[in-house]
């Protein structure tokens, strides 16, 4: 299923345009095996980064497969490395398009997930902001309503909303 998913992915790169975007659900199941598989970050890493003119949902996902990169990493000069790279290209991804929810939601989970003294923590309350104020103007982007529950479920997992933030997601997941 892994190979057939990949083999797609790298299909549709090859096939499509320069300006075409690949897949963004095939994209997102690849990125759900690349959080344990480095073969799969890697590839998808490869795959990603060939293409020429990357909108900042594709930048946003090239640095979410960086933090994978970290992560599986065993060198923690390279872990580190890897992270700076992370923290560059959503640099680039939400200059790109700063209103995209699910660019916001990446990064988000990424920072809440690197340990706080290696100092990534920098855009936590911006993004968790703007997602809420995205969700308040039902500005989904790509974001499908499978997704939309992910990122609303997450943030309240996360504890770093306030008791005002916690209703309004609580309001919306019921909603959805």
């Amino acid at each position: 299923m892994l190979l057939t998913l990949l083999a797609a992915v790298c299909l549709s790169f090859k096939s499509a345009p320069e300006t075409t975007e690949p897949d963004v659900h095939v994209i997102r199941k690849l990125l759900v095996t690349a959080l344990e598989s480095k073969k799969t970050t890697d590839s998808l890493y490869k795959s990603l980064t060939a293409i020429k003119n990357r909108s900042g949902l594709i930048n946003a996902y090239i640095g979410t497969l960086e933090a994978l990169k970290a992560k599986h990493a065993w060198n923690p000069y390279y872990k580190v490395k890897y992270l700076n790279d992370c923290e560059k290209t959503f640099k680039t991804a939400v200059a790109a398009d700063p209103h995209n929810i699910e660019i916001r939601f990446m990064r988000f989970s990424i920072e809440h997930n690197v340990p706080k003294f290696l100092g990534y923590t920098k855009n936590l309350v911006d993004d968790r902001e703007e997602i809420i104020k995205q969700l308040d103007a039902k500005n989904y982007t790509s974001a499908d309503k499978t997704l939309q529950r992910t990122i609303i479920k997450f943030l309240l997992e996360s504890k770093r909303c306030t008791a005002e933030e916690q209703h309004k997601l609580n309001q919306y997941l019921a909603a959805l």
